[in-house]
């Protein structure tokens, strides 16, 4: 098949997701063109059979604000004629899916394209429950050939917020686990933490809905029992609001901030324990990559957490802001060596069974087939 994928560029899960998804692809021989305003970051090295083509913004004083949405439809219209394109799978519904649609119309007389949105989380709620987006996030998703969400939880908040009567096929988020899996990584541990002390991780975009100030929280908690340092990874809005935290409750020595990080798996397989307190959370990816690696997952009870984490069998699941809750399963599983063994080898074994891309992939492949046959 050829086809083309557009997605968000930057850090977050639906441009990783989008990006690795077309990766897998084009190893199993298919031709894969990305379409956007920036290199996807994952497309860090060259992969045969992926072409990506920069969506060119143009600058008039006339327009107040870059039109990218049309920019972007129009350079779908081209790639899907010169590249013969058989489908277009767009990540996140805005603006892709409204984009793909003007397309399809576009091109109408001369093909009939078809059109996969698939929805990854805040796209739909949050982003898309904006009294200027609604309109346009339902008609784009109905007008879609095929939509898939990410987890159950996030395809019945898209039928029910948006009054939907179509069909939406769950496909979840997937890893690499010949990528992501544990190593012996002792070298690096030592730079995170004296012997001894145990390690817990969060990785995010430090925004509001992570909570990422609740995992400062916890490590308060968990240091009066057992030695231990937080490891955060990544940046955002909430950033500065964390470390001001940590000087408060004189935690700098324990907190460690590394900003954005690329070598993800050698800092997981450093780790013992992953906190993922989020009061939104469609799929969790980093949680499932953190499972990869053998890392139990402590997190909170929302979206499709509750799907991924098996609750005291891969980690433990406790309700929103419920800090002793998540300090009291911390100290639970590093005190207990025999109990802590089971539930890595059981968060490692339901990754691989459950979420691997040779599990997953497949059902993209079955998907794209039944919409380009209907």
């Amino acid at each position: 098949m050829k086809i083309g994928i557009t997605c968000y560029p930057t850090y977050g899960g639906s441009g990783v997701v989008a990006t690795e998804l077309g990766k897998a692809l084009a190893q199993e021989g298919h031709e894969i063109h990305f379409i956007s305003y920036a290199l996807p970051f994952r497309l860090n090295n060259f992969v045969e059979n992926i072409v990506f083509h920069e969506v060119e913004m143009s600058s008039y004083p006339l327009f107040e604000f870059p039109l990218y949405s049309l920019a972007l439809a129009s350079k779908m219209v081209e790639v899907a004629n010169y590249e013969n394109l058989d489908l277009l799978h767009v990540h996140y519904a805005i603006p892709h899916a409204s984009s793909a649609y003007l397309a399809k119309q576009m091109l109408k007389d001369k093909r009939n394209l078809k059109v996969i949105t698939t929805l990854h989380g805040t796209d739909i709620t949050l982003v898309g429950l904006e009294p200027s987006f609604l309109p346009l996030v339902k008609f784009s998703i109905e007008e879609s050939d095929g939509v898939t969400a990410v987890s159950r939880f996030l395809k019945e908040k898209t039928l029910t917020n948006y009054n939907i009567n179509k069909e939406i096929e769950v496909i979840p988020n997937f890893i690499d686990t010949e990528i992501l899996k544990p190593k012996e990584n002792g070298c690096f541990r030592k730079n995170l933490a004296a012997k001894g002390e145990k390690i817990i991780v969060h990785t995010s975009n430090f925004r509001q809905v992570k909570r990422v100030s609740d995992t400062i929280r916890v490590l308060k908690k968990v240091i009066e029992e057992v030695p231990a340092k937080l490891v955060l990874v990544g940046d955002g809005p909430d950033r500065s609001e964390c470390e001001r935290l940590c000087r408060d409750l004189r935690l700098c020595d324990q907190v460690k901030f590394l900003g954005k990080q690329e070598g993800l798996v050698e800092i997981l397989n450093s780790a013992d324990l992953f906190l993922i307190p989020s009061q939104s959370e469609s799929f969790g990816l980093a949680a499932l990559e953190a499972m990869a690696c053998g890392i139990p997952v402590i997190s909170s009870s929302v979206g499709g957490l509750p799907e991924l984490i098996r609750h005291n069998e891969t980690g433990f699941i406790a309700e929103i802001g419920d800090i002793d809750r998540m300090a009291k399963y911390s100290i639970d599983l590093l005190t207990n060596d025999k109990k802590y063994k089971i539930f890595s080898e059981n968060s490692r074994k339901r990754a691989v069974d459950n979420f691997d891309k040779s599990v997953v992939l497949p059902k993209y492949i079955d998907h794209y087939n039944k919409i380009l046959n209907s």
